[in-house]
């Protein structure tokens, strides 16, 4: 296993090359505040993450990764072009695994540009590529993106979409969601009694719990409202279903992708911005011929993705996660920006880990 020494250097090695390449160098603060900056976090990162109170400060916690961090310092002094680079810890809880670290350094890269987004997709990508040329890694790309515009572009309610847009990440809650949506889940014998029931159901409750009798008053009728709802076209589910399962080289999903969009039109615009992408990485000497991307790519990762991702892997050590990992969060400037946003996308490296896959190669 590699020392603490080694990963140091490592560190410093990879972040130089990202200062060559126009970043500038940042150290957010170990200890950062919860509440509204947890909350932009996947389901995974927030129950892992240290929480600490400070009499002062309020909740605070012991920064899980450097992006949201970043992304606060440059909104805060305003939404202008940038490139920024750090190396440091991040500090994440493993209850289930006590073999991975819970206390590991990411090396990174953000550029926040609003002039060509599909360039700095490919400037990122293409450095964090040329940065690990040699470890022997498969690189996976997606675009969180094309999935979020078949959502908005189905052909149902405003209530449904919103929830099924929560739950992108949560690939199980959103299947069940689908299934629910379309017709094809039974109504849980519960709901289906409280939906069946007329007049006033809180005419002589007793009250429990912390909701108001108005709070779960208008829930039932939401409940109601969505039962009421037609289901979701047959059609337009076989699609959505047909998107996610897309698993390709980058030439060959787009050719697929563009099919389905016969029965899902709204994802043209964001295939669009792949095919922009794609030639702006072609540019750059990527091989896009045998660049993998799969349309669910990154749902499982931070909730702030909002359009490209990418992460590179180990095939020959399938028990480490991986080794470098990033994307597109345009509308996380927007959570932080108080009015003000800009695209903006990036990624980080765990040296770490890169000098573990070389030691076992020895």
């Amino acid at each position: 296993m590699p020392d603490r020494s080694q990963i140091a250097a490592r560190a410093a090695q990879l972040r130089v090359r990202f200062e060559a390449a126009g970043g500038l160098v940042v150290d957010p603060p170990l200890l950062q505040p919860a509440g509204t900056l947890l909350d932009l976090y996947g389901e995974d990162i927030r129950a892992r993450a240290y929480v600490t109170s400070d009499a002062l400060r309020g909740e605070q916690m012991l920064r899980p990764d450097f992006t949201v961090p970043v992304v606060q310092m440059h909104m805060s002094e305003g939404a202008e072009p940038a490139r920024y680079t750090y190396s440091g810890e991040v500090f994440r809880r493993q209850e289930h695994d006590p073999d991975r670290a819970n206390e590991y350094v990411q090396v990174g890269y953000e550029v926040f540009d609003r002039e060509d987004p599909a360039a700095a997709d490919a400037e990122v990508f293409s450095l964090f590529a040329l940065q690990l040329r040699g470890v022997s890694l498969r690189a996976a790309t997606g675009d969180i993106g094309i999935l979020m515009a078949a959502v908005e572009g189905l052909n149902t309610s405003d209530k449904r979409k919103s929830a099924l847009m929560r739950h992108i990440w949560r690939p199980r809650r959103f299947r069940a969601l689908l299934d629910r949506y379309a017709g094809r889940a039974p109504i849980p014998e519960g709901r289906k009694a409280l939906l069946s029931t007329k007049g006033d159901l809180l005419r002589g409750a007793v009250a429990i719990g912390k909701r108001s009798a108005a709070e779960i008053a208008e829930r039932i009728e939401v409940l109601r409202a969505d039962a009421a709802a037609p289901p979701i076209a047959e059609k337009e589910i076989l699609a959505l279903e047909a998107l996610m399962a897309v698993r390709e080289t980058v030439p060959y999903a787009i050719e697929q992708m563009r099919d389905i969009a016969v029965d899902l039109p709204a994802i043209i615009p964001a295939l669009d911005r792949l095919d922009a992408r794609t030639a702006a990485m072609k540019a750059r000497g990527v091989d896009v011929d045998n660049l993998d991307f799969e349309a669910s790519y990154g749902r499982t990762s931070m909730e702030y993705y909002d359009g490209f991702v990418f992460g590179f892997y180990a095939e020959t050590r399938p028990d480490l996660p991986s080794i470098a990992s990033g994307g597109r969060y345009d509308a996380l400037t927007w959570h932080l920006g108080q009015g003000a946003e800009i695209p903006a996308v990036g990624g980080v490296i765990r040296p770490d880990l890169i000098l573990e896959i070389e030691e076992s190669r020895i």
